[in-house]
């Protein structure tokens, strides 16, 4: 029996499910970039309560994104921020129903793929300069 080599013009039964559950609008940053993350949280009722209903709310996530990784339904990004000075970091799948939303809020001059230095930097040194701005306070056209 010969094995044929997959042509990637066939489609198998794994990638027809993946294209359904992929979302067809992607936000468009990247690594360095300021986002916002809207996320779908579900609160359960206190043990007790009255309420027996969950409650669905959105809640925004704001850090740099340092990390893009990961291709077709697996894709995720990682966006880092600081709170009480404790970095925070939360991987979110592009493709999840969870994720309702990305808003760049400000975009990032880096030259590297990857942030990860960004971990052992604190105050001033872990900042991520602006693209589009010059020194004198122009930008670029």
């Amino acid at each position: 029996m010969e094995i044929l080599p997959e042509s990637p013009h066939m489609s198998s039964p794994i990638t027809d499910v993946e294209k359904k559950l992929m979302k067809s609008q992607l936000p468009a940053f990247e690594v360095g970039d300021q986002v916002a993350v809207a996320v779908r949280i579900r609160e359960a009722p206190a043990p007790g309560s009255k309420e027996k209903e969950t409650k669905e709310r959105v809640q925004y996530f704001i850090g740099d994104v340092i990390s893009i990784k990961g291709r077709g339904l697996g894709r995720a990004f990682t966006v880092r921020r600081m709170v009480a000075g404790e970095g925070v970091e939360r991987v979110f799948p592009f493709h999840s129903p969870l994720v309702t939303g990305v808003e760049v809020r400000r975009k990032g001059k880096v030259r590297r793929a990857k942030l990860y230095d960004l971990r052992g930097k604190t105050g001033k040194a872990a900042r991520i300069r602006e693209r589009g701005v010059h020194a004198d306070g122009d930008t670029d056209s």
